[in-house]
């Protein structure tokens, strides 16, 4: 099974997708097993002839006895997730950054984006450009479906608490800072992000961390330079969203890779 990660060409859509890649056949047709960790996007994939089985930290794809086509929606990723393909597939996998997927449904919280997604024509869409056989002309294909679909829209209060989560400021002076109080906040959090606030920023500093040490390979930097308290507190998320030590992760994952995975 080949997997190849891109993003996007065009700058409206570089502003609102972090990327998205392709599964596709290969003749070895081998079992692909790996961890994926947890983060700040809403994903959504496409998947020909497929059946899902998945529950909290874990997903099995396994081909279909019939033809369909697969849609997954997951807005909220706080968990080491195990992904196992049984076999080789044909599938398209996007990421939209905080806030991005808002732009191109016709939604204005979360609870209501899959219903968004299945009623809309993305899966008529998604199967035409599986069914393409050049990857130019699948990209094309692709941008220009998420393009017809783009909307501007007024998040202002999101963007703001978006980009005051990525501070050193409390919930509390965020929340002040802003004119609401932090069960408002909260609120608006779990409406657009799908999570609390501190589940958030948490996830979000990991993230920052994977990012920094390309960079910096010293710990206590990496501790102070992302917002934790110190060394021991950086080590406790860590192994709370990888379920190994730092030391460990940088050890096994390629973070230089679009697709931050363990495979296992």
């Amino acid at each position: 099974m080949k997997i190849t990660f891109y993003q996007p060409v065009h700058p409206i859509l570089k502003k609102y997708i972090e990327g998205y890649y392709f599964v596709e056949k290969d003749d070895r047709d081998e079992p692909v097993r790996y961890l994926t960790f947890p983060d700040n996007y809403f994903i959504v994939s496409a998947c020909q002839n497929v059946a899902l089985i998945q529950d909290r930290g874990w997903v099995e794809i396994r081909r279909s006895l019939s033809e369909n086509l697969v849609i997954d929606f997951v807005s909220r990723c706080s968990v080491p997730t195990e992904i196992f393909y049984q076999e080789s597939v044909n599938e398209i996998t996007v990421y939209f950054k905080p806030l991005g997927i808002y732009h191109f449904f016709d939604a204005d919280e979360n609870e209501i984006l899959q219903s968004r997604i299945h009623f809309s024509d993305f899966k008529e869409i998604m199967n035409t450009v599986l069914n393409e056989s050049g990857r130019k002309r699948q990209i094309e294909m692709l941008e220009a479906y998420w393009l017809s679909k783009f909307r501007q829209k007024n998040l202002a209060l999101a963007y703001n608490l978006l980009a005051d989560f990525e501070t050193e400021l409390s919930i509390e002076k965020i929340a002040a800072k802003n004119g609401i109080t932090r069960q408002y906040l909260n609120k608006v959090s779990k409406r657009y992000f799908a999570k609390p606030a501190s589940e958030f920023r948490k996830i979000q500093r990991f993230r920052k961390v994977l990012a920094s040490n390309k960079k910096v390979r010293n710990l206590t930097e990496l501790s102070y330079e992302n917002l934790f308290y110190d060394q021991s507190h950086l080590i406790k998320d860590f192994k709370e969203f990888t379920k190994i030590s730092p030391r460990k992760f940088f050890e096994n994952v390629d973070i230089e890779q679009n697709n931050i995975w363990l495979f296992i």
